[in-house]
């Protein structure tokens, strides 16, 4: 009975060793770190109106915008003085903006297509676009806001016109490479600002 006990024990040890090593051999499972982004400080909500001397038009913009001209549109003279970029640092973000006199029908015409086609170029990496239109019939301002989903550079595009004299397009960029779930509260914060702006604008 001795020797037996002493087989069954030996039997035992050794099938502990080989599941043991057979353990020690796997790679441990790898589980997927839940993604971190950078805590982002917002700068709280606050308006002034913009009223630039080289532009046609008046409207209520966020305090936290640095306000750039753009100097190497102002240098050619094809261009109007009127084009200006407005940064936010800590939300990382542009507004740019572009006005046009509209000269003619035929002019306004191709003014309106190239809005159509800034936002064409975008459709290969959006998951959607959806197209909002403006009016403010009591202010002469008509407009379209193209607002485009996933990695797209500019995810909010939109222009603004009376029809026949003025036509000042706008677009928002990030200065990252866009990651829509990252920038997902800071694009609502920015939305926000751009219905402001977009309301509150005036022809002079």
């Amino acid at each position: 009975m001795y020797i037996e006990h002493m087989s069954n024990n030996k039997i035992i040890v050794s099938l502990l060793l080989i599941l043991f090593t057979i353990g020690c051999g796997e790679a441990p499972v790898q589980l997927p770190k839940p993604r971190i982004y950078p805590r982002v400080i917002y700068p709280e909500k606050s308006y002034t109106l913009t009223d630039q001397a080289d532009c046609m038009f008046t409207m209520e913009s966020p305090d936290y915008f640095l306000f750039i001209k753009d100097t190497s549109a102002a240098a050619n003279e094809k261009i109007n003085p009127c084009w200006f970029d407005m940064y936010c640092e800590s939300l990382n973000a542009y507004l740019h903006f572009s006005y046009h006199p509209v000269k003619n029908s035929a002019y306004f015409e191709k003014l309106i297509q190239d809005a159509f086609e800034m936002a064409d170029k975008h459709n290969i990496k959006a998951d959607y676009r959806d197209e909002l239109r403006i009016e403010y019939p009591e202010k002469d301002v008509h407009g379209l806001l193209f607002e485009l989903g996933g990695p797209v550079a500019t995810p909010i595009q939109f222009f603004l016109t009376d029809s026949t004299t003025h036509f000042l397009r706008g677009s928002l960029y990030f200065k990252d490479k866009i990651n829509r779930d990252s920038i997902a509260p800071v694009y609502d914060f920015l939305k926000e600002d751009i219905a402001r702006m977009i309301g509150t604008f005036e022809w002079r």
